[in-house]
């Protein structure tokens, strides 16, 4: 059984990997649509991190990048954005939580799910890593000191 989940999980990460950067609608904090293939278009890495509000592994990620990500973006050059998968039901949280935590990352909204249906995402937290418009990484789930591998892969 382990070895079909592992097997599971790696034809995921692959199909993910194997994918062209999808065009989806996504809101950022103050509700303006944009699309997502064009805030992603850069020469320098980006981490996608999704999200959710209720969700403490993802809060604990994006707290953890947070105290190294000043550094990460002086050596890097990297740029993190942060789609939240929040509902209309939970959405409401989603200003006041990243204010109270003072994230410095770009915050969006997959309203309708359209981006979390484009990479095949079905639990969070997932990161995305993108390098000249190419996935290098994926990842789900959160374990303390996993930005160490991050930043390897970030900086390679």
């Amino acid at each position: 059984m382990k070895q079909f989940i592992t097997f599971i999980a790696l034809v995921s990460i692959l199909f993910v990997s194997a994918q062209e950067i999808p065009s989806a609608s996504i809101v950022d904090i103050k509700g303006n649509k944009v699309d997502f293939s064009k805030i992603i278009k850069s020469d320098k890495p980006v981490i996608v991190s999704f999200w959710a509000t209720w969700c403490v592994p993802c809060i604990n990620e994006l707290d953890a990048i947070s105290e190294v990500y000043p550094d990460w973006q002086d050596e890097t050059n990297v740029k993190l954005i942060a789609i939240s998968v929040d509902d209309d039901r939970t959405a409401r949280r989603i200003k006041p939580l990243v204010n109270g935590k003072g994230w410095d990352y770009e915050i969006y909204r997959d309203y309708n799910m359209e981006l979390q249906r484009a990479f095949n995402i079905s639990s969070v937290p997932f990161m995305i890593i993108i390098k000249n418009g190419k996935i290098v990484y994926t990842h789900s789930g959160y374990s303390p000191g996993s930005e160490d591998k991050i930043y390897k892969i970030i900086s390679q």
